[in-house]
């Protein structure tokens, strides 16, 4: 990039700029008769000058000028006016002129700020370029969220300053040489007041705003280092609630805004002082004016029109000085951020734009080798992890890499996916240097995968083919004021340019998935093939069934969802086993759903806005006193707590009984205690409407079968169902709306799609009902064809911003996936999948093996192994050890020798 921003901004809108430079010489022309016009105001129609004698006239807009070289004249005689007409003509030009005068700083105005936001969308475009080329070892030094705030706020006033870079100076420089032409031309002595002031602006004020600039630029450092400390406490907020370091990073920050206090307040200080010495300077002129100017008036030497003239040409002279003062401090302000910017993004080694450049087409290799030829890698510090390290990956071969010390194995897997360059030595490809080849090549060729893989915020799906964006496929057809749109951003693209790829076409390369057969169900086989090895199928069903949906946008969906729901029950009642599930139904109790579930008998919409839980709510306990179920529900939730008080009384906080006991917890406990001693007290008094209502939420907890207390009885139950309707029908119509009641036949809308499919509650007592259940659910959901649609619907699920809404196994499982939904011709595995138990370990890498040799392209595989004893599933291992190749062959001929090998797998 260019050193100097003024460079930088010519180069780029020079057409532009000598354009507006244009528009802004032709407007000095009335800006010029603007201060001239109120001269011939006063002392013409004012003053009576020409119009000596009542009947006298003048001639308005009279002009004569004679044509050089060819001879010949052209004029105009004029308007005849007398001296009312004639003031009220000038009067009128004035405003015209004003107007037109106004006409022209709006137009420029406006370009100046179009111009400037085109640079500055050139300018963002052409950093996070650059970033995508930062060489990986520069990437590892920055703070990702420094970048950012470079990127979003820190450019920001080269924008604003494009528009002014030339034209302000040009304008403002033509109107202060305007003003101050006109001075001398009133009087030469009032020229040199103005003339000396002027100098005096505008060589003191740029010098003493330099500490500014200096103190600008400390300001802007430490703005950056507070936002990547902000940056570091959220990514780092669980290590620092794990290690109760919460206070020291206030500390930390609160000394950073101390400095940061600092700087600004003498930033400040230092500000108005200059401020307060240029309006003093800009005060004097006027003093000097009004005594100097006057004292010529009182002599005769210059008459009061010119006076006025002067002071109201000297009233439009500050304004251009003081901007354009501010103008030099604005441009060696930006210089300076130009300067810091351009340091951050011009690390040695970048990349060269011809690597990243689109390329549409695949480009295959038919039997090259992957191939490190003595390399030398550096880790972070500098410190040799392997030196002269040689290894040829055949195409074709299943290679496992194990470390017995070091990481040699791990920094190698790394160079072969581009993220370390070789400090010596190189990687190959066939003949060809990797870091030589555009990442067409190598970004599709090569898939590596490691345990720290990112993931984009969006939908599991988006994240799942995102290494199938290479270019965009098949352009977008628009038409009408869609079409129009696009033409306009294309234009504004590559006129600031930007690349001018549309994002809504269609970006996912259908031909380089993993599954390939030519039709049109390829992607989604690979999408669900890679999902099935990493087994992170069963999670992204289990997303779509605790996801809540609208019938009215998946109608077909909800449809299908009810099928299912009877057909399950039918199917339990066939196969014996219709003790898994309490199902819902309208006219019996649910003996494994709680006392309030079987009370509502039905999902509840959430309320946004709400204040307190629908069970909290007086209206709610009204209904209840209107059903009349106020006494048998204080009456249980009182025996509830007796028995509940009399079990876990004494027992501590931490006993693993609370753990089990949903129903209320140790604080409960002792607050209930509390409560009974009180109403079984001598005097024996009537429980107060706040123990009433909390004895009443104890009963709504309250399951039979799992806590046993023998206190819901047939007939309670029985009443509880009758009463049903009756507190439905005196709730408030604001609550009943919110209860979906439960119907057999119909999708509730208010319940998950797992509620929906289940609709009842399985039995607690059945230690086997949940696997059994499920067993059947998948079967029977994959004989109506809704098993691919639940997991369609969980690829839909938003994982968050890094995937944080995964949990950590499921984030391994999504990075692996990923890979496996695409085609190479090398696969890169660096130990991805750390955490997991050695059984699940065995069988991913056994069938992500057998998912990979299913492909025709047949490609290579080289997995960094942690657990040796999975190297046997590999036709070749390769054992390191403190960076270099101690052991390369066969698992049986390694097996046999007496080696490092043999005692890793012992």
């Amino acid at each position: 990039m260019e050193k100097n921003l003024l460079r930088y901004i010519w180069r780029h809108t020079r057409k532009q700029q000598v354009f507006v430079l244009s528009i802004v010489l032709i407007s000095m022309v009335p800006y010029f008769l603007a201060f001239d016009l109120p001269k011939r105001i006063i002392n013409g129609p004012i003053q009576g000058s020409g119009f000596e004698t009542p009947d006298a006239t003048a001639r308005f807009m009279a002009f004569h000028y004679d044509i050089p070289f060819i001879g010949g004249s052209i004029g105009f005689a004029g308007l005849e006016l007398d001296r009312m007409a004639m003031l009220m003509a000038l009067s009128g030009v004035f405003l015209l002129l004003v107007i037109v005068n106004g006409l022209f700083k709006f137009y420029i105005n406006t370009y100046k700020g179009r111009l400037g936001e085109r640079l500055l969308r050139r300018i963002r475009y052409e950093l996070v370029d650059r970033v995508l080329r930062f060489p990986p070892s520069y990437v590892k030094q920055v703070h990702s969220s420094e970048v950012s705030t470079m990127v979003k706020d820190e450019v920001e006033p080269f924008g604003g300053f494009t528009g002014d870079a030339f034209v302000q100076p040009a304008m403002l420089g033509g109107q202060a040489i305007a003003a101050l032409c006109f001075i001398f031309l009133q009087s030469f002595w009032l020229g040199m007041i103005a003339g000396v002031m002027v100098g005096m602006q505008v060589g003191i004020i740029p010098k003493m705003r330099r500490r500014l600039i200096t103190l600008g630029r400390q300001r802007q450092i430490t703005a950056r280092h507070l936002a990547g400390k902000v940056g570091e406490i959220v990514e780092g907020i669980g290590t620092i609630h794990a290690y109760d370091t919460s206070n020291y990073e206030r500390a930390d920050v609160a000394q950073r805004l101390g400095h940061i206090y600092k700087i600004r307040f003498d930033l400040y200080q230092w500000k108005f002082f200059v401020k307060f010495f240029n309006n003093f300077l800009s005060q004097l002129t006027p003093f000097l004016f009004y005594s100097i100017g006057g004292y010529f008036a009182l002599r005769g030497s210059l008459d009061v029109g010119q006076l006025v003239a002067v002071i109201n040409a000297y009233k439009d002279l500050p304004g251009p000085l003081k901007e354009l003062i501010d103008w030099d401090q604005s441009r060696q302000d930006v210089q300076v951020k130009y300067e810091q910017v351009l340091e951050q993004f011009e690390p040695p080694q970048m990349l060269e734009p011809g690597l990243q450049a689109l390329a549409v087409a695949t480009v295959c290799g038919q039997g090259e080798a992957l191939a490190a030829q003595n390399v030398t890698l550096l880790d972070g510090s500098g410190a040799k992890v392997a030196e002269a390290l040689s290894v040829k990956i055949e195409a074709g071969q299943t290679v496992a890499f194990i470390d017995n010390h070091g990481n040699g194995a791990e920094m190698l897997a790394e160079s072969f996916g581009r993220l370390v360059w070789p400090a010596a030595g190189k990687v190959t490809l066939g003949e060809n240097d990797l870091l030589e080849l555009p990442e067409s090549v190598t970004g599709r060729r090569i898939s590596y995968v490691s345990a720290d893989g990112y993931f984009f915020h969006g939908s599991l799906k988006d994240n799942l083919v995102y290494g199938l964006k290479h270019a965009p496929t098949n352009s977008v057809h628009y038409s009408g004021k869609q079409a129009v749109h696009r033409r306009w951003e294309v234009r504004e693209a590559q006129l600031a340019d930007n690349c001018d790829f549309d994002l809504n076409a269609d970006w996912i390369d259908r031909g380089s998935t993993s599954v390939l057969t030519g039709g049109p169900d390829d992607l989604k086989n690979s999408v669900i093939g890679a999902l099935n090895a990493v087994q992170l199928t069963q999670d992204v069903i289990d997303m779509a069934l605790h996801t809540i949906i609208d019938p009215a946008e998946y109608p077909d969906l909800t449809e299908k969802v009810v099928e299912l729901r009877l057909a399950l029950r039918d199917q339990l009642e066939k196969e014996g086993l219709s003790n898994l599930v309490v199902h819902f139904d309208p006219s019996r109790y649910n003996v494994e759903a709680t006392v309030g579930e079987n009370l509502l008998f039905g999902a509840m919409r959430p309320l946004e806005g709400a204040v307190v839980g629908v069970h909290e709510s007086d209206h709610f306990f009204d209904a209840l006193r209107s059903a009349g179920l106020l006494g048998l529900l204080y009456d249980m939730g009182v025996m509830i707590a007796e028995n509940l008080v009399e079990i876990f009384a004494g027992l501590p906080a931490d006993h693993p009984f609370f753990q089990q006991l949903e129903i209320l917890t140790a604080e409960d406990v002792q607050a209930y205690q509390q409560i009974l001693q009180r109403l079984k007290g001598r005097n024996r008094p009537a429980p107060g409407e706040k123990e009433q209502r909390a004895m009443i939420r104890l009963s709504f907890r309250y399951i039979e079968p799992r806590y046993r207390l023998g206190i819901l009885t047939t007939s309670a139950m029985d009443e509880l169902v009758r009463a049903r309707d009756r507190f439905h029908e005196h709730l408030p119509l604001e609550l009943r709306d919110r209860i979906e009641r439960y119907d057999p036949h119909r999708y509730i809308s208010a319940a998950t799609l797992r509620e929906n499919i289940v609709f009842g509650k399985l039995v607690n007592r059945n230690a086997d009902a949940p696997a059994k259940f499920r067993r059947l659910a998948v079967r029977l959901s994959k004989e109506k064809g809704l098993h691919e649609r639940l997991l369609a619907l969980g690829l839909e699920f938003d994982i968050g911003s890094g995937g944080r809404r995964l949990t950590i196994v499921q984030r391994h499982k999504l990075n692996l996936a990923r890979a496996l939904a695409r085609r190479s011709d090398f696969y890169v595995f660096n130990k991805p999948l750390p955490g997991l138990d050695r059984r699940a370990q065995e069988e991913i890498v056994k069938d992500v093996l057998a998912f990979l040799r299913e492909q025709d392209n047949y490609p290579s595989i080289i997995w960094v192994l942690s657990n040796t004893s999975l190297s046997k599933m590999f036709d070749r291992v390769v054992v390191f050890d403190r960076g270099s190749v101690v052991a390369d062959g066969s698992f049986e001929t390694l097996g046999n020798e007496n080696g490092i090998f043999k005692a890793l797998v012992a």
